[in-house]
């Protein structure tokens, strides 16, 4: 089975690795050459997006956002054009489902099948192989690409038809969001009552409230480690998404709307490129503390 990868970005990167790992005959392209260099000398090969559509069986995108994914997929010189009755488009990019539907809309009229299937996990999980799946199509084709998901992720659900990969991942983000802003809340209370956020990270974390974003993200806050394994902007992104998503099916989102200001006010603020825990910086912005430092 030939397999290509297009899109090697901080989650893209390792998830490539971890195919050609798994022994798979590996086709790569991506818009900056230094990581296509990289995966080239672990093993794989290049090509451009139409020679990769037309000659493996499994294309995999890893894309910032929808324009991207149409734009690689249905744009001129894209893998449509090129794909082959049979093969499968897996895009793991976080988008908007409707974009997902529209595009497997395109695919399908061609005889080619799509799956939608964002992941959550980060770049430790990237690298790890240690990802979650949400993942949109039919099922008889999710068994089939199951064993190559296998080689990233050590979670993999299939959630409904196309499109409902994307609507988990939404959700995923929300949750994420509001509890990245709810711990930078909590461990600012703390330290201004006088108490070691250190210490209150460890007494609940084992509790009702602990999380993995909390076991994640705290420690970075009170390390003012910004280094990012998921960047503010795309966070943004996502929320946006999930507020349009929310808006066209009368869903509520107040909390994520609340979130998304804090995010957006960061971007204004030259952290957009900073990981989301950096949300912790809007609070030391209205108290002049920092959280454990």
């Amino acid at each position: 089975m030939k397999i290509g990868f297009i899109g090697l970005g901080i989650m893209g990167k390792p998830m490539a690795k971890n195919i050609l790992k798994a022994g798979y005959d590996l086709t790569v392209n991506n818009r900056s050459q230094p990581a296509v260099a990289e995966l080239v000398a672990a093993g794989a090969k290049h090509a451009e997006n139409l020679e990769i559509g037309a000659t493996c069986d499994v294309v995999f995108t890893m894309l910032p956002n929808s324009p991207q994914v149409r734009s690689v997929v249905l744009g001129e010189g894209g893998l449509a054009q090129a794909m082959r009755p049979g093969s499968v488009l897996i895009d793991s990019s976080s988008i908007n489902p409707l974009a997902s539907k529209e595009i497997a809309a395109a695919l399908s009229a061609k005889g080619v099948e799509m799956l939608d299937a964002p992941v959550s996990g980060g770049e430790p999980g990237a690298i790890n192989g240690t990802l979650s799946f949400m993942v949109g199509g039919k099922q008889s084709v999710f068994e089939r690409c199951k064993p190559l998901l296998e080689t990233m992720g050590a979670s993999m659900v299939l959630c409904g038809d196309v499109g409902a990969g994307n609507t988990t991942k939404l959700a995923n983000q929300v949750v994420v969001a509001c509890n990245i802003q709810a711990v930078a809340e909590a461990l600012t209370l703390a330290q201004m009552a006088g108490v070691d956020p250190h210490l209150v990270l460890e007494a609940i974390k084992g509790g009702l409230a602990g999380s993995a974003v909390m076991n994640a993200k705290g420690p970075m806050m009170m390390e003012g480690n910004d280094k990012p394994g998921f960047k503010i902007d795309l966070h943004i992104k996502d929320l946006n998404n999930a507020l349009d998503c929310a808006h066209s099916v009368g869903a509520p989102l107040p909390m994520t709307a609340s979130v998304q200001e804090l995010l957006q006010w960061l971007h204004n603020n030259n952290c957009g490129q900073c990981d989301h825990s950096a949300i912790a910086k809007y609070y030391e912005q209205l108290t002049g503390i920092r959280i454990g430092r």
